[in-house]
């Protein structure tokens, strides 16, 4: 039997890739490696879950067992990947192995014949001091998430650092939970890096009116447990803002230790060619933790549409038909029903 193409990761990227690269070879064994449960949902769905009323649970689309059998593949939950072999295309892993079995305790090492990365990004997390620093939440995950719900139950107040997509989709959101949502960014408008002035200070007036508090030219200095319960937090301009919950959204990092530690080129994410390969024979990346080359350019997209385009592009490369990743025209849709962006 052939050494198995070896998927890093069970987010959208990673489960889109095993799909698409099923509908090309229906024999060659796959692997999709995941640090968390391995059940598929979409993690753009987290910042308007709670207008649903989902949970955890409810978002989750298909288990792990379901994605084995639908894609044909091996799922290994849990699993954490502590060393890549690149010459000797191999992955030692800490969690369960093929057989079923733990490997905890020594780690199991797994050949590849190929290896993509879909690693995906973690949160930035700002330098901010104060003793409760440490309870603010970030929602990168389905975990992240049922924590987050942990933390605003009972919530009449809750503070957002970012006025970016997430931001701006997390404090909608919680409009509907009946929660208080204020919006602090250094920038003067929301969505400062998608849109123009003009229509940020649109889409800002039309938040405003929805209910969202924002406040902008300031930044969280301090977190600190309030005398009268819930949290202060402490802005730039001397300012204190009482809160039940504080949430960070200021911004994703791609995920490259993993590629670095195997000797894989690396910038702010894994670099690759328009080929999605890495400077590693047999190894690719995709998905919110790759930076795309071209030409004298590099692009982090960390965005659904351009990662459906390198996942339908990358089988063909694998069966033989090199094909370069394309982007077409590609919207970004902000999930703010107050005003559809």
């Amino acid at each position: 039997m052939s050494d198995p193409l070896v998927i890093v990761g069970s987010g959208l990227a990673g489960y889109t890739l095993a799909r698409e690269w099923r509908k090309l070879d229906t024999t060659t064994p796959l692997v999709v490696v995941s640090r968390d449960a391995a059940g598929f949902y979409s993690k753009p769905m987290l910042s308007n879950a709670l207008a649903g009323g989902k949970t955890p649970a409810s978002l989750v689309m298909k288990s792990a067992e379901q994605m084995a059998a639908d894609l044909k593949v091996t799922v290994l939950p849990r699993t954490q990947v502590l060393a890549v072999d690149a010459a000797a295309r191999t992955v030692t892993l800490e969690g369960v192995s093929l057989d079923g079995a733990s490997s905890a305790a020594e780690g199991h090492t797994l050949r590849y014949g190929q290896l993509v990365l879909a690693l995906g990004a973690d949160p930035i997390r700002l330098p901010i001091a104060g003793d409760a620093a440490a309870r603010i939440r970030s929602v990168n995950d389905l975990d992240d998430f049922a924590a987050f719900l942990n933390e605003i139950e009972g919530a009449q107040r809750v503070t957002i650092l970012g006025a970016g997509l997430i931001g701006c989709e997390f404090a909608n959101d919680l409009l509907a939970r009946g929660i208080q949502p204020t919006v602090i960014d250094p920038a003067p408008n929301p969505l400062g890096r998608l849109l123009p002035p003009e229509a940020g200070a649109w889409l800002k007036a039309r938040l405003t009116d929805a209910g969202i508090t924002f406040l902008n030219g300031v930044a969280a200095e301090k977190v600190e447990a309030a005398a009268s319960g819930g949290l202060a937090v402490t802005l730039t301009d001397g300012s204190r803002l009482l809160t039940d919950a504080v949430l960070s959204a200021v911004g994703l990092r791609p995920r490259v230790s993993l590629a670095q530690a195997a000797g894989v080129m690396t910038a702010r994410g894994v670099l690759t060619d328009r080929f999605l390969r890495t400077s590693a024979e047999g190894m690719f990346a995709l998905g919110d933790c790759v930076e795309v080359q071209h030409d004298a350019q590099s692009h982090v997209l960390p965005y659904v549409m351009p990662l459906m385009q390198q996942a339908r592009a990358l089988p063909a490369t694998f069966v033989g038909n090199p094909t370069p990743v394309a982007y077409p025209p590609m919207p970004v849709t902000g999930k703010t029903p107050a005003c559809p962006t």
